[in-house]
């Protein structure tokens, strides 16, 4: 049998490719413009490579008793990887995945099908419109995972952003985001601000570097009205390969200082990581 080829296409944002593991059959790496955005593999959709996915996966398996389905709304599609997971570890969940760049959609269709009856629509519009367009309460989890290019989009990380999310989600749902960011973490703390500012709760899971300020890296946010699992996701993320810490209460206030929430007139984009931060050869 013929070893998988590499699959380069242009797409809406940039240049997209799709690399095989050779390590592990039906298993693929997506880059654009060189920068990862996701590894899928589609004969075992429960193994997540990067760690920052492995963390949402973990926030997402204490979000509800095992294997019971959930609502689940994706804020960026990339190659499916988390809706996969959710598909296969909690079947019957009901999931939306919301992604700007048509042509990505395409080539993952083409070359990364979906399962039969997965139930994963994937719908090709901007985060923040269709976010402002979705029925109040109808989601049990919103992650964002949403890049444009390397940095997270102004218009995602404000305080009106931060009520949209709100109130989509149920009382007992959970808010979760990838963001990016390095020391003095003006963007990072920033965020948590606005989201401490609209949730009753806020938690943070970064890897100890990263949050040391010794080096650029992804951070998850995650924000609740009915309370995190803090001592599940403690127990979790540190026994993974990279092992990260679960800052929450009194350390993330005191990590928080004094930033201030974003307003929308005010917002930015997340800084751009240093050069070969994220990038593959």
């Amino acid at each position: 049998m013929n070893d998988p080829l590499p699959v380069s296409q242009a797409v809406d944002h940039g240049t997209a490719k799709l690399l095989p593991d050779v390590d592990r059959d039906r298993a693929w790496l997506l880059t654009i413009d060189g920068a990862p955005q996701s590894y899928v593999d589609l004969d075992e959709p429960t193994h997540l490579e990067f760690e920052y996915t492995r963390r949402l996966g973990h926030v997402i398996d204490t979000a509800a008793g095992p294997a019971l389905p959930l609502d689940v709304l994706h804020l960026g599609g990339g190659a499916l990887t988390l809706p996969r997971y959710v598909a296969a570890t909690r079947p019957g969940s009901r999931q939306d995945v919301v992604e700007a760049d048509h042509g990505l959609i395409g080539l993952v269709a083409a070359h990364l099908p979906l399962p039969d009856r997965s139930g994963i629509t994937v719908h090709a519009a901007d985060a923040r419109a269709w976010l402002e367009g979705a029925p109040d309460g109808s989601t049990d989890v919103l992650v964002a995972d949403v890049f444009g290019g390397a940095r997270v989009p102004a218009h995602l990380a404000s305080l009106g952003y931060a009520r949209e999310a709100d109130r989509v989600l149920r009382a007992d749902g959970l808010y979760l985001a990838n963001l990016a960011d390095g020391a003095p973490f003006t963007f990072l703390r920033a965020q948590l601000a606005t989201f401490a500012a609209v949730f009753e709760e806020v938690a943070l899971i970064a890897e100890p570097a990263v949050l040391r300020g010794r080096r650029f890296g992804n951070a998850v946010l995650v924000a609740s009205h009915q309370g995190i699992a803090v001592p599940a996701l403690t127990r979790l993320t540190a026994a993974d390969a990279f092992p990260a810490r679960v800052e929450h209460g009194a350390a993330l206030r005191r990590f928080l200082g004094s930033a201030r929430p974003v307003r929308d007139e005010d917002a930015v984009p997340s800084p751009e990581p240093p050069d070969g931060a994220f990038s593959v050869g």
